[in-house]
């Protein structure tokens, strides 16, 4: 990959990867099944509600307003020594993220709690200028966590003003990967406005060298290493595979009908290709769940053993080793069948706000990766911030400020904070930017072995390893603490 016009930039939380292009490009859309088959992803009863949020939180002149969408969800709620769990929105569509995250619906009754989702600015139908949000980066000026955060801390204050029996109850904050960052930030910035947060796959330290640039590469060909014999040595060598054949007219069309690709490839769109296969492999990371699921795409139980059984001999003919390459492709793209070709502008859901968050990672998302085509199965590739800002500018208009959160939230200087959990997965490649060991006695890691993205968030089922059933059970007793120790101080100070 190198020095190329592509960069590879994972998007966080529902894990999907996606990439900055130079220019504006809006990646299509993938619509998951109406009927799931053993997903735990359900649908579940909530109210729909909306509260008016100031577009900047931090200046005094500006009053214009736009409408925040949350969910609400009270059946289990008690006003005598309830709680109130906030779920800490992130890159998309709020709904979606309510129903794929059981955790919190299964735990409810026993916190008593009231389940409030709260959507992300620019996400979903919380949008700050209507049609024109992405219009140019004035109007993104207001997409940023720290406003993000205020939203939620003026959230919360509305509804403990509004809902009778709510001013006095204690507030968790839980959130996934983006959302779980949200969530433990929020904790750091706001103790006042939450009791304790429990941030799943929330790589906090993905940024400047807090971490290795090509951790994340290395967990991800480790995956694969483990799911099959010489599965990742088998990627490892489709690079050169694609770049020999790419090099002809008739290797470009043998590429095109080999591969199923919907559009005839041209030489300019081999480095797409390979990016679109890189993302492939990094999404099936993160979702190498233990039963058939629909997170990204509708996919089989342990989806990266399943590639591999077509990925066990790397040593064949081009031809041969990309037609394995293809079929392990299908494998994500067309698990259901209905897939007449593949499209590599798709990668994921359209549920996912690819183009709000490709902003994000230009401003102050700014998240180091690497790969040395050695300690991982990938083509080698620098991390180049003086490209990659360039690259940025072309896009927004804007060029990152790569300093900017480790400033804002403290990097690895976090030990004055208290009641956070930080959960991870060794499956997912985002762990290696997570919090894996404990800090203090109430800043502690859960570690889940064969976990995958925030699994332990996802709701229960009968496939669901020992660990996350440990690693739930251990998450439900810190929170009953917290909860304990609010209503106890409360008391003493009454």
């Amino acid at each position: 990959m190198g020095c190329r016009a592509l960069l590879l930039l994972p998007l966080l939380s529902l894990g999907a990867a996606t990439t900055i292009r130079s220019g504006l490009k809006t990646l299509g859309s993938l619509r998951l099944p109406t009927n799931p088959t053993s997903d735990p992803a359900v649908a579940h009863n909530y109210s729909v509600l909306y509260f008016q949020q100031k577009v900047d939180h931090f200046g005094f002149s500006d009053t214009r307003t736009f409408k925040q969408r949350y969910l609400i969800a009270d059946q289990h709620w008690r006003t005598n020594g309830g709680s109130i769990l906030l779920y800490t929105g992130n890159e998309g569509d709020i709904t979606w993220f309510c129903n794929n995250t059981g955790f919190m619906w299964e735990v409810a009754e026993e916190l008593k709690a009231m389940l409030v989702f709260a959507e992300h600015r620019y996400y979903g139908e919380s949008l700050p200028f209507g049609e024109d949000s992405f219009k140019d980066s004035q109007h993104l000026n207001f997409l940023t966590s720290e406003q993000a955060l205020a939203d939620f801390a003026e959230l919360i204050r509305h509804l403990r003003r509004t809902i009778p029996g709510a001013g006095n109850q204690p507030v968790i904050a839980i959130g996934g990967s983006y959302g779980g960052m949200l969530a433990a930030w929020f904790r750091m910035k706001y103790p006042h406005s939450v009791v304790g947060a429990l941030a799943a796959s929330a790589p906090i330290w993905q940024f400047e060298d807090l971490v290795p640039c090509g951790i994340f590469m290395k967990i991800v060909t480790e995956d694969f290493r483990k799911s099959g014999p010489h599965c990742a040595e088998s990627i490892r060598r489709s690079w050169g595979a694609i770049n020999r054949l790419s090099s002809t007219g008739g290797g470009l069309q043998w590429l095109t009908k080999a591969l199923h690709l919907c559009s005839p490839l041209a030489s300019e769109d081999i480095s797409y290709l390979k990016e679109w296969i890189s993302e492939t492999w990094l999404n099936l990371a993160m979702v190498d769940y233990p039963y058939e699921a629909n997170f990204l795409q509708p996919l089989p139980a342990w989806p990266i053993k399943v590639v591999c059984q077509y990925l066990k001999n790397p040593n064949v003919s081009d031809t041969v080793l990309l037609q394995n390459i293809f079929q392990a492709l299908n494998i994500y793209y067309n698990y259901s069948g209905q897939a007449q070709c593949l499209n590599i502008s798709q990668t994921a859901t359209s549920s996912l706000g690819s183009l709000g968050w490709s902003y994000q990672s230009c401003t102050e998302m700014v998240m180091p990766f690497c790969a040395n085509g050695v300690d991982d199965m990938f083509e080698t590739y620098q991390w180049d911030l003086e490209k990659f800002s360039d690259d940025c500018f072309s896009q927004w208009g804007v060029k990152p400020r790569p300093h900017w959160i480790t400033t804002l939230y403290g990097g690895k200087n976090i030990s004055s904070h208290s009641n956070i959990i930080f959960s991870n997965g060794d499956l997912d490649p985002w762990s290696g930017g997570g919090v894996t060991k404990d800090i203090t006695d109430t800043l502690v890691a859960i570690n889940i072995p064969g976990g995958a993205h925030h699994l332990d968030l996802r709701a229960s089922t009968a496939f669901d390893p020992s660990t996350v059933l440990l690693s739930r059970s251990l998450e439900v007793k810190h929170m009953k603490k917290w909860i304990a120790d609010f209503y106890q101080n409360a008391r003493r100070q009454s």
